[in-house]
């Protein structure tokens, strides 16, 4: 494959069922254009409180967001999500701010790739197996299953310098005006896409990657 010319912002959250449909897309994308895909964390709600707050109560919030599985598994080409088993789940819709510090601890591990492959696995132990992502025993047992140090992971997601990047993420979707997950942006934000069918995206984003060998070689100047 060539070497990139273009650095794809990939914000995301792992609770996200639309990010759990994108992410397949992306790396059909990533294999097929010379593109660079950079892991932004993007948590929606970073406390049960928050969560409830926002759907008027616990209850309410896991009844709302099942919905919105039961909508992202008619576009899930694999069957992976999982709806009535996550219903039955007795612990509470879990929020996504201890696997978004897993998932940079995993980066500061592994890199981008490591932080795909680990936010990969977690969404499925997530959406698939159903299990409780706001737990540091099973983001511990899902890092073992990709390979990491979990001794270091645990350390890491639980230190000021994860922190800091989650932050770090968060404060730069504030500023290209990212609102929601799953979201892609290129060019310093100003090109920016949602979750959207592989033909919608493998046409925009093929656009895209045009404009910039067209302007090569200042294209270095996108990483």
């Amino acid at each position: 494959m060539k070497s990139p010319v273009l650095t794809i912002d990939f914000f995301h959250d792992a609770v996200c069922g639309w990010c759990f449909v994108m992410s397949p897309k992306l790396r059909k994308l990533a294999a097929e254009f010379p593109i660079r895909v950079r892991h932004r964390t993007f948590v929606l709600q970073d406390s049960p409180a928050k969560l409830a707050a926002a759907f008027g109560s616990a209850e309410k919030a896991k009844d709302a967001i099942l919905g919105h599985w039961e909508r992202c598994a008619e576009h899930d080409e694999s069957g992976r999500i999982n709806v009535e088993g996550m219903r039955r789940q007795r612990f509470p819709y879990p929020t996504g701010l201890l696997s978004a510090k897993a998932c940079k601890a995993a980066e500061l591990q592994a890199g981008d790739a490591g932080h795909w492959d680990y936010f990969d696995t977690v969404q499925a132990a997530h959406l698939t197996e159903n299990r409780n992502i706001a737990d540091d025993t099973v983001l511990l047992d899902t890092a073992r299953t990709c390979g990491l140090d979990t001794d270091r992971l645990r350390m890491d997601m639980h230190s000021a310098e994860v922190a800091r990047l989650v932050s770090q993420d968060r404060k730069l979707a504030a500023f290209w005006r990212i609102s929601a997950v799953p979201s892609l942006a290129v060019f310093n934000g100003k090109w920016q896409l949602r979750h959207g069918s592989l033909a919608q995206m493998r046409s925009e984003l093929g656009s895209v990657i045009t404009d910039a060998l067209a302007q090569s070689p200042a294209s270095k100047g996108l990483q």
